[in-house]
């Protein structure tokens, strides 16, 4: 008996659990996902603004994190796997594995776009046999995913479930107010034409209604040739494409080419929200609306 008062009173000597821990791929999903979660747990991201979700170094540390997540919230459509699986492998963590109750896929929260009718190859550069893994660019899907997570997180928290369901839908009435606003300011550029580096726009410009004559890669992941420059080049010309969206991370020589021969406008933006820094994702999006606004506004 001395010994059980022994072990009890040490029990309750404990610190109180600090909560979920959530590991997020890519710093958009971290940032909705901490609107979601909030004061019960604690979110990570396992890459930086700066870095193309496709490409992101696989360190040790990152299968540390996801070795102690009770959590995995990521993009999905094989966005992730060139780097993800091998971190899973190292993470040992049955929780978040396929099929676990901590693998949060939120691709199958959304209506997806450019899901190939065929059959996939190699020799198509990298599409997504799934469908078109960018979706976070329109605020319209990040409402669905913000639902979602919090139904995710609820069945591994059912104590928090009510907090989950008002966080998400406090975040959802504060960013579709918002992108009333956006969709207002944006409303002069509805049906101009654009040209964006990577496939990777197609909701934002589905969205805003931008019409994408071209993209700089010839093929998803595939650098472009002095031909396809050219081809490029020409049909800014045919069509009066006077703006090029593109993310940080890609090389920026062949846009500012583009830009010059044109005399358009070049918009380089982040990959996402600065998780780290404390930037939201409606921050983030507005940083991106009143960018290409302006921008846009040029002739």
């Amino acid at each position: 008996m001395r010994h059980l008062f022994a072990l009890l009173l040490a029990l309750l000597s404990l610190p109180a659990h600090a909560g979920l821990r959530v590991v997020a791929t890519v710093p958009d999903l971290a940032a909705i996902t901490r609107e979601v979660l909030r004061d019960r747990g604690t979110v990570t991201a396992l890459s930086l603004p700066t870095q193309d979700p496709h490409f992101v170094d696989a360190r040790p540390n990152l299968a540390l994190e996801l070795a102690r997540a009770d959590a995995l919230v990521l993009v999905g459509l094989d966005l992730e796997i060139g780097w993800l699986p091998n971190l899973l492998t190292g993470a040992r963590n049955p929780r978040i594995q396929v099929g676990g109750g901590g693998h949060v896929d939120c691709s199958t929260f959304v209506h997806l776009k450019d899901v190939p009718l065929g059959k996939v190859d190699r020799s198509m550069g990298d599409v997504h046999p799934g469908g078109n893994p960018h979706y976070l660019y329109d605020p319209r899907a990040a409402d669905a995913v913000a639902f979602g997570i919090a139904a995710r997180l609820a069945a591994l928290d059912p104590a928090g479930a009510q907090a989950y369901t008002s966080n998400a839908a406090d975040f959802v009435k504060r960013l579709d107010t918002a992108r009333v606003s956006w969709e207002a300011l944006l409303a002069p550029l509805r049906g101009k034409p654009v040209v964006t580096y990577h496939a990777s726009w197609s909701y934002f410009t589905d969205w805003v209604g931008l019409e994408t004559v071209a993209h700089v890669e010839p093929k998803p992941g595939i650098p472009p040739s002095p031909a396809h420059v050219a081809h490029v080049l020409a049909s800014m010309q045919e069509h009066q494409v006077g703006l090029i969206l593109q993310e940080v991370y890609y090389p920026e020589t062949t846009p500012s080419l583009l830009r010059d021969r044109t005399g358009g406008r070049l918009l380089r933006v982040a990959g996402g929200a600065d998780f780290a820094a404390g930037q939201t994702y409606i921050e983030r999006m507005d940083q991106v609306v009143h960018q290409l606004a302006e921008l846009g506004g040029h002739p």
